[in-house]
């Protein structure tokens, strides 16, 4: 296990590192700029009666008038450039097997190597869960670093953010399961990636849609966006325990079945 541990150091440090520095520095930004952008944003919602919907989509929730500085900083954590960057990890990884290897011709080593299916399927889920620490902390080292320099009464509170961060946690865990439930089940990673970014954008575009349209609502809880709604950690100061539990429990299932699916099928170089 130590040498498949150190084959999967070896193939993905340097996209993690940079991910990881992207996202400190994505974070940094934003937890800077977002307050004096979000500053006037009830005259933008005048002007621009669009946006306001667009913004209820992300916050999962109307901000209304009472627009404070704490839940500006809820922006943050939903805003595209940063789910992207964290969802991009989620893809890239979890599509390398057997997808990837199978495109690299490279599956039939790996499968001969006197290891069984399950501890190969359970090494590449702790890579996949370490890594996606390691990002997630260092872009949260970017958000600490940069609200520093903010006033004490825009912090959100130290719980409000562990319930944040573990529900952005349980995010990067439900969509990676996904992501290797679909590997599994595909000879081609372009494919697997394919079809991965058409069910976060149709994730994405349903949470909006709900806003206008009655019929998307519901069916609105297929959206993973659904179950991450940091303004209303940030309103209510309470864990989001819910939405974590349905997150990490649909990812359960979807990794259970990659892995069943992995340890069954007949696998070999196309």
């Amino acid at each position: 296990m130590k040498g498949l541990l150190r084959k999967i150091f070896l193939e993905v440090r340097w996209p993690v590192l940079f991910l990881g520095i992207g996202l400190a520095l994505i974070m940094a930004l934003l937890t800077g700029l977002l307050p004096k952008v979000l500053g006037d944003i009830d005259k933008v919602f005048e002007k621009l009666p669009f946006v306001k919907p667009l913004i209820t989509a992300l916050l999962g929730m109307d901000p209304g008038k009472g627009f404070t500085a704490q839940m500006m900083q809820a922006f943050l954590w939903v805003h595209p450039t940063v789910l992207a960057l964290i969802w991009a990890h989620d893809l890239m990884y979890c599509s390398r097997m057997p997808a990837g290897e199978i495109d690299h011709g490279s599956v039939d080593f790996l499968l001969g190597l006197p290891i069984s299916r399950w501890k190969l399927y359970l090494t590449e889920t702790a890579g996949w869960i370490l890594s996606g620490l390691f990002i997630l902390g260092v872009g949260f080292c970017g958000h600490l670093l940069a609200s520093s320099a903010l006033q004490p009464r825009m912090h959100p509170g130290a719980y409000a953010t562990f319930g944040i961060m573990m529900n952005l946690m349980a995010v990067y865990v439900a969509v990676g399961a996904l992501a290797f439930l679909i590997s599994c089940s595909s000879n081609r990673r372009s494919r697997a990636v394919g079809i991965m970014f058409a069910i976060l954008l149709m994730s994405f575009l349903l949470n909006f849609v709900a806003q206008f349209w009655d019929p998307a609502k519901t069916v609105s809880f297929l959206s993973v966006m659904r179950y991450y709604r940091p303004a209303v950690v940030i309103q209510s100061g309470k864990f989001p325990l819910a939405d974590v539990g349905i997150l990490l429990g649909v990812a359960a299932v979807f990794w259970t079945a990659g892995g069943v699916i992995f340890r069954r099928r007949s696998i070999c170089t196309v």
